[in-house]
């Protein structure tokens, strides 16, 4: 009886060391599996898009001003595409990134608690909110607005989608700024208030400098939603292949995939996927440049 302890102590641990074992196992095989999914979309792509590309020449493909895919005399030019949806994606972060962060700094340092419960309820209801009820909404409400407003003969325009899609972006830069800046250490702040800067200093000069990463990490979420956002544009932008203009109809890179898809065929839908290729490099560029700033920011100090 006196060697019991020690054999269920073993016991224990070798049933310790199995579970760890496994744990680690399935952990490891689903962060594989994640990398196998992220280079078979990427392999996938390439194969569908490439042959578009070379069949219509990459000069008159990604610069051609006139998309006609159903035309007698096709064209497949996508550049009005590409303007449409680096403009719509700028601008919605004109509008919703000082708004989304600036909440996300009162939500974390300023607010009450009672009010930071009632915001953050209504950001996670705005955040479950399905893209074609935005789209709904904008079509009903805001482009008759713009209409109105700017004496339009019509309000489906580049400035709807803008609107549409810079609301749609602020829960997911606002939940994250506010995770990014409540996680800096509260020392951070202890010592700044120490050394005699007000709140105000001690927030926007300390503790946004040291959530910068999380932050750009909110605007790149805000910058993929924007950019693969395709049902609320459809209904709001006009859905037509024009040159892109504040108050012109317009069609971004998704809606153009999402429009024509369903009866595609032959070089037409070749060359769909090359411009969800071109949609897909677009998303990975983005992230490439934001993590060499942050690279280059973290060697600097």
């Amino acid at each position: 009886m006196a060697g019991y302890p020690a054999i269920m102590n073993m016991k224990n641990r070798i049933q310790q060391d199995l579970s760890d074992i496994l744990a680690k196992g399935i952990f490891t095989f689903l962060g594989y599996l994640n990398i196998v999914f992220v280079v078979v979309i990427c392999f996938y792509l390439i194969i569908s898009g490439i042959p578009a590309i070379f069949k219509v020449g990459f000069t008159d493909f990604i610069f051609g001003t006139r998309w006609a895919s159903t035309a007698q005399d096709r064209a497949f030019g996508i550049l009005p595409f590409i303007l449409t949806s680096v403009y719509g994606t700028l601008g919605a972060l004109l509008i919703g990134l000082p708004l989304g962060f600036f909440t996300s700094v009162y939500l974390a340092k300023f607010a009450n608690k009672r009010v930071k419960s009632f915001v953050e309820s209504t950001v996670d209801l705005l955040a479950g909110i399905p893209s074609v009820v935005f789209g709904f909404i904008g079509m009903l409400v805001l482009v008759p607005s713009i209409q109105y407003i700017f004496d339009l003969p019509d309000g489906s325009s580049l400035l709807a989608a803008i609107l549409v899609l810079s609301i749609m972006i602020l829960p997911s830069i606002i939940k994250v700024s506010i995770g990014a800046i409540q996680s800096v250490p509260y020392e951070y702040e202890l010592g700044s208030l120490a050394l005699g800067a007000n709140r105000v200093e001690t927030v926007y000069k300390v503790l946004v400098p040291a959530a910068r990463r999380g932050i750009s990490i909110a605007v790149v979420l805000g910058v993929g939603r924007a950019i693969g956002e395709a049902m609320a544009v459809m209904m709001v932008a006009g859905n037509v292949a024009n040159m892109p203009g504040i108050f012109e109809s317009v069609r971004f890179l998704t809606t153009a995939v999402a429009s024509e898809m369903s009866y595609s065929s032959g070089l037409q839908r070749e060359a769909l996927f090359s411009i969800a290729l071109v949609l897909f490099i677009f998303i990975m560029v983005i992230n490439a440049i934001l993590n060499l700033i942050l690279k280059k920011r973290g060697k600097s100090k």
